[in-house]
């Protein structure tokens, strides 16, 4: 499956972006969709997911201030940032698992200014 993910930007502390991310293909047979993100010079870490059953997972460092949904029907998952930081700073990236398969997106950037 191709992932096209957008919504990033550029936004002050305290503020909200949404990110979506467009599958190429009916996304009901995906176990596992979420998005990740990447800061200079650090690692790839889990931000959040959501099951096909729609049970959603976050980082300890997002919970209460982001929000991941899914809508089959546009075959696209959300993630709603609220209340954003500056460490919130990352290229996020989606993906999705299918199996033992996983694809990635492109990756969009956010950046949070202080």
């Amino acid at each position: 499956v191709q992932l096209q993910a957008s919504g990033g930007g550029l936004v002050q502390a305290g503020g909200s972006l949404r990110l979506s991310c467009a599958a190429s293909r009916n996304i009901i047979s995906l176990n596992v969709m979420g998005w990740y993100r990447q800061a200079p010079g650090k690692e790839r870490e889990l931000v959040s997911t959501i099951t096909s059953g729609g049970r959603t997972n976050h980082a300890d460092s997002v919970k209460g201030r982001f929000t991941i949904s899914r809508d089959n029907a546009k075959n696209t998952v959300y993630l709603q940032m609220d209340s954003l930081k500056p460490e919130d700073t990352a290229v996020y990236y989606c993906a999705a698992d299918c199996g033992p398969l996983r694809s990635w997106g492109q990756g969009t950037q956010v950046t949070v200014s202080s």
